[in-house]
Parts: structure tokens; C-alpha cells; sequence
């Protein structure tokens, strides 16, 4: 029996209880070098040790103490019990950050193929994509395998996306006019996340801050980009596009509010709001590509820019 009920299970004494004698049993000597022989390579590359496989298995026997005495799932370490697929701790969340990541490099080759160097943005969109691709990478890499450098590299590009958005943002509607301000912007950004980056490594690794700050900018970035599709509605065919993915971003984020534990041990609510970000990678590309040879267009008939 589960001697008392604790949200957080990995505070429970039956699941600690079984961790230190799984690891005090199969964790030293003979055994582990028994362990270490049989090893999958694939889960030895990705970092899984005798104690890991002792928490997973730990893990899933109080779930079921759980289960049995009809209390709700408990999460462990700060997240919902996943079943391993491979070596992939969180398969379905993995499988959708290689999604965007591709949906992202597809459209990134569309782009640099359907616009010429030449075109104001260009430059500015293609690095935003590298940092994106870059986020998405570490996505993948934190959601197949969580360890504290994983998880850094994980929030830490995350951020690095949500503010050079603001970057992109910020030279797109004033930069191409006033290059001066975009510059000032960008150095502004890199301070902020430098100092975001150090808080977390060097003061407090605190979830909470984290969240609120990038909500903060994504806030301001949803509204400067609507800001500039209100005032260019009449004169760019284009721009509910960026309205639409500015919107659906910012609405599909909202997933993450639901925080469900995983269906068949595997789709949470945030594998959800993952997937469900795949297709706006088109439509935004789609957009990105409609301005940006717009822009091409307008600099060649000497047109002011919008």
C-alpha cells in the first residue's frame, strides 16, 4: 500500500524506498557489469545508466500502487510517467520537435529557392531559420534523453527563438527604413538573453521565471505583429498570413495549460501542442516568401518601403 498520497512521486517513500534497494542490488559488482553486458548500445550512447533503469522501473510500480488504490497519477522529477520507447524517455514529444525541425528545413530550402540574395530580408530570415532548426534540434535531443545539459539547451534556444523572433519582428517593420534601431534592438535582445541565461545557470534554475519571461516577449512580439498587419491590411494581400501565424501560436500555446497525464503513456498535452504547431511552419514560409519578394520588388521600382 502507498503509505501516503504525494503529488510529486518521486517524494513518495515507496518510490524512493525502491530506487535505493534496486540500486543497492543492481548497481554495483557482478550485477552491474551484468547490466552493463546486456546494455542495448543505442541506450548506453544516450546516456542510461543502472540508476536511470532502476528510477524507470521504481517509477512504474508506483504508478500502479497508485492505480490500485484508485489515487490520480503522480508526476516524477516534474514530469508525467512516459513509457521508453527505445531510448526515447518521451517518444511522442520527440517524434513531434523532428517534425517541426523538418517542416522548418523543408521550408527554409523553399525559401532560399524561391527568393533571390538580393532581397532585404533574406539574410535576416535564413538566420532566423538556422536558430529555430537549432531550437528544434535540442528539442528532439532533450525529449529522447533528459539530463541537465539536454534540458538547458532546451529552454535556453527555445528562448534564443523567442527573441530573435522579436529581432525579426523589429527589422521588418523598422529596420528596412531605420537600420540604426533594428541594430540598437538586436544588442538589446542579445544583453536580455544573456542575462536570462546567466540567471538560470548562475542564480536559480527557476521554471516559473522562465515561463513568465518568455510570455512576456511572446506577448510583445504577437502584438507588434499585429500592430503592423492592421496598418498593412489594405495594401499587402498577404498579411493575414502573418496574422493567422501569429494567432495560432500564440492560441496553440495554450495547450500546454491542459497538462494531462499522457494517454496510453505516451501523448501529453505538451506532445499536443507540438504536433499541432507542424503545419504553421508552412503558412508562415508561405508568408516570409510573399513579402520578401515583395520587398525585392519594391526596392527595384524605388516604391517606399511598407
Amino acid at each position: 500500500k502507498v503509505p501516503f498520497i504525494n503529488i510529486f512521486g518521486d517524494k513518495e517513500p515507496v518510490y524512493q524506498g525502491c530506487v535505493t534497494q534496486c540500486v543497492r542490488t543492481n548497481c554495483t559488482g557482478a550485477r552491474l557489469r551484468g547490466f552493463q553486458s546486456t546494455q542495448a548500445p543505442y541506450m548506453a550512447l544516450t546516456g542510461w545508466t543502472c540508476r536511470d533503469d532502476c528510477r524507470y522501473q521504481c517509477m512504474w510500480q508506483t504508478v500502479g500502487l497508485y492505480q490500485a488504490e484508485g489515487y490520480s497519477i503522480p508526476q516524477f522529477h516534474g514530469k508525467w510517467p512516459f513509457a521508453r520507447f527505445l531510448c526515447f524517455e518521451e517518444p511522442a514529444s520527440a517524434l513531434a520537435s523532428l517534425l517541426n525541425g523538418l517542416a522548418c528545413l523543408l521550408m527554409l530550402l523553399r525559401y532560399r529557392s524561391s527568393v533571390p540574395r538580393q532581397s532585404p530580408m533574406y539574410y535576416t530570415i535564413t538566420a532566423f531559420s538556422l536558430v529555430s532548426l537549432n531550437a528544434w534540434f535540442w528539442s528532439t535531443v532533450f525529449h529522447t534523453r533528459d539530463t541537465y545539459l539536454t534540458e538547458k539547451m532546451d529552454y535556453f534556444c527555445a528562448s534564443a527563438v523567442i527573441l530573435y523572433s522579436i529581432y525579426l519582428c523589429c527589422v521588418r517593420t523598422l529596420g528596412l527604413k531605420r537600420p540604426g534601431v533594428s541594430s540598437m534592438v538586436g544588442v538589446l535582445l542579445i544583453l536580455a538573453f544573456t542575462s536570462h541565461v546567466s540567471y538560470l545557470t548562475f542564480v536559480s534554475f527557476d521554471y516559473g521565471y522562465n515561463m513568465a519571461a518568455n510570455a512576456t516577449i511572446g506577448i510583445v512580439n504577437l502584438l507588434w505583429w499585429l500592430c503592423w498587419c492592421w496598418q498593412n491590411r489594405r495594401t499587402l494581400p498577404y498579411w493575414w498570413k502573418c496574422g493567422m501565424v501569429v494567432l495560432l501560436l500564440h492560441g496553440l500555446a495554450l495547450l500546454e495549460l491542459l497538462d494531462f497525464p499522457p494517454l496510453f503513456w505516451v501523448l501529453d498535452a505538451h506532445a499536443v501542442w507540438h504536433l499541432s504547431t507542424v503545419p504553421v511552419h508552412f503558412l508562415f514560409y508561405s508568408f516570409l516568401i510573399d513579402d520578401s519578394l515583395h520587398l525585392l520588388n519594391t526596392e527595384k521600382t524605388g516604391v517606399k518601403l511598407e
